[in-house]
C-alpha cells in the first residue's frame, strides 16, 4: 500500500476541493495497479508537489525511473504530449504514458541536485535560457492549449480586476502591462513553451547537466517563458541583467519579449486579485525594472 503524504492531500483539498478529494482516494489503488501493469518496483519514500505524487520505482531490467500520478487538468494534460515531443532533448524522458489517468513513468534524474543548489545565480539564469532555447525551438502541435486564448481572456478580466485594486501606483503597474499585452496579443506566437521552468524544476542527470521537468505546456511566444528565471533568488538590481541575458540566448526581439514578460506578470496579478490577495509587491517590482517601457 502506498501512503500518500498529508501535505499533497492538504493541497488537493484546497485547491481542487470535492475532485482533489477523489484523485487523493484513489491514488493509493492507483498506483499498486501501475505497479503493477509496468512492472515496476518502489525503491525509495514517495516525494510530492502540489498536483502529483511521485514514486521512485525501478523497471524489470533494473532500469531507474520514476512514477509520476496527477490530477488531470488542463495544465497536466498536455505535459506527456510535450515531453513525448522534446524526446528528452533538453527535458525529462518520457518512458510510457497512461493517458486514461495521465500517469506518466519518466526517466530518473537527482532531485537532490537542483539548480536551486547552483551557488551562482547568473550561472543559473544562464541554464534555464540555455534549456529555454532548445525547448522552444520546437512547434507546438496544433491541439496544445494556446497563449492566444489565455491571453485575451486576461485582457477582458483586466478593467473589472482593476477596479479592484485600491492602490494608484499598483493599478498603473497592472494596467500597464495589460497595455503592452495588447499590443501583442494579435501575434501569440506558435512555439510549445514550459511555462513554469523556475529553478526547482530543472534537475541534474546522468546525460546531461541540467534538464527540465514538470512543463505545463502552451503554443506561444518564448517571451512568456521567461518571468520564473526573473522571480527565482529575486534581486530588484539584477532584473535587467537577467531579461537582457535571457533573449540573448534565445535570440528574441527585446521589445516583444518584454510585451510577453508585462503579460505573464499580468497573469499572476489576476489570479492574487482573484483570490482576494493583495498584490505581490515583487511582482510588481518586476514589471517596474523591466525597462524604458515602465511608467
Amino acid at each position: 500500500m502506498i501512503d500518500v503524504p498529508e501535505e499533497l492531500a492538504a493541497a488537493q483539498e484546497k485547491f481542487n476541493g470535492k475532485a482533489g478529494r477523489a484523485f487523493i482516494a484513489r491514488l493509493p489503488g492507483l498506483a499498486v495497479a501501475l505497479l503493477e501493469r509496468w512492472d515496476l518496483r518502489v525503491t525509495g519514500a514517495p516525494m510530492h508537489g502540489v498536483s502529483a505524487l511521485v514514486l521512485p520505482v525501478d523497471r524489470a531490467d533494473g532500469t531507474p525511473a520514476v512514477l509520476k500520478l496527477q490530477i488531470l487538468d488542463e495544465e497536466s494534460e498536455g505535459e506527456p504530449v510535450a515531453l513525448r515531443i522534446w524526446d528528452g532533448d533538453g527535458a525529462v524522458r518520457l518512458l510510457d504514458h497512461d493517458a486514461s489517468t495521465g500517469a506518466m513513468l519518466l526517466e530518473r534524474l537527482d532531485p537532490s541536485r537542483m539548480l536551486s543548489h547552483l551557488p551562482d545565480a547568473h550561472e543559473a539564469v544562464l541554464v534555464i535560457a540555455r534549456l529555454l532555447a532548445r525547448l522552444t525551438s520546437t512547434p507546438a502541435p496544433a491541439d496544445m492549449r494556446r497563449l492566444g486564448d489565455i491571453a485575451g481572456a486576461m485582457l477582458e478580466q483586466t478593467p473589472r480586476a482593476l477596479d479592484r485594486v485600491p492602490d494608484p501606483a499598483a493599478r498603473r503597474t497592472v494596467a500597464h502591462c495589460a497595455a503592452a499585452l495588447r499590443e501583442v496579443v494579435d501575434d501569440p506566437g506558435d512555439r510549445l513553451l514550459h511555462w513554469d521552468l523556475h529553478e526547482e524544476n530543472v534537475l541534474a542527470g546522468d546525460r546531461a547537466d541540467w534538464l527540465a521537468i514538470d512543463p505545463k505546456p502552451l503554443a506561444g511566444d518564448p517571451g512568456f517563458d521567461l518571468w520564473p528565471a526573473l522571480d527565482n533568488r529575486f534581486d530588484a538590481d539584477d532584473v535587467r541583467w537577467r531579461f537582457d541575458a535571457m533573449t540573448d540566448v534565445l535570440g528574441l526581439d527585446r521589445e516583444r519579449a518584454r510585451a510577453w514578460t508585462y503579460g505573464r506578470l499580468l497573469q499572476n496579478c489576476l489570479w492574487d486579485i482573484e483570490e482576494g490577495r493583495p498584490l505581490d509587491e515583487r511582482q510588481l517590482e518586476i514589471a517596474r525594472r523591466l525597462g524604458t517601457r515602465t511608467p
